[in-house]
């Protein structure tokens, strides 16, 4: 069996980076939101079911969702986030079990996603790594990516568990303050997980 480790952290916090180092240590890797954002557009079901939810002007013309309209919503309300995550996150389980069963050949491999805890999606996986960041450093990554304002950064963070709320869930950490170098943790935690395969020992 696959070892399965979920990989989580913070707006800003940097997990994609550290995600795009163990693609290079040739680690498959689930983008979780990535396929989510996918998923909106593509299940029938989701959308049909997002449509009742949030109404048909959540999809443009041309049939995609509207992100901004829904992000809108969302950021706003609490209730409605959590709607949205009641809807999505079952679609991302079932992409995820069967992105699982075409990756029999990897040591480990990793599944990426904002809200691991949130979601409860780490029960899926053997073991978790919170990627942390101090909070100044994530809002100024957040706003010169999404280009936002400070506060819109803060509002989508107050959304998300805290990483003092995280912490007790996960079974590793990864420091990615610009201050500590990044590879060789990642490197560390990548003999880790292959000593770890009961089939590589």
């Amino acid at each position: 069996m696959t070892l399965k480790i979920g990989i989580t952290g913070g707006i800003g916090s940097g997990k994609t980076t550290v995600c795009k180092i163990f693609e290079l240590l040739g680690i498959p890797v689930f983008y979780a939101d990535a396929e989510a954002r996918e998923l909106m557009n593509t299940d029938k079901d989701l959308m049909r079911q997002l449509a009742v939810a949030f109404g048909t002007t959540a999809f443009s013309a041309s049939g995609s969702l509207d992100r901004k309209y829904i992000a809108d919503i969302v950021f706003q309300d609490a209730d409605a986030l959590r709607l949205l995550n009641n809807l999505v996150h079952p679609a991302v389980f079932r992409a995820f079990d069967a992105w699982v069963t075409n990756q029999r050949n990897a040591p480990y491999i990793l599944k990426e996603a904002a809200l691991l805890f949130e979601s409860d999606s780490y029960k899926m996986c053997d073991y978790s790594v919170l990627v942390k960041s101090p909070t100044d450093l994530k809002i100024q990554r957040v706003m010169q990516r999404d280009k936002i304002s400070a506060a819109d950064v803060q509002l989508r963070m107050d959304r998300q568990l805290s990483d003092d709320q995280k912490q007790p869930l996960a079974s590793f950490t990864l420091i990615n303050d610009e201050k500590q170098l990044l590879i060789p943790q990642v490197l560390k935690l990548h003999e880790q997980f292959i000593s770890m395969n009961p089939l590589l020992a």
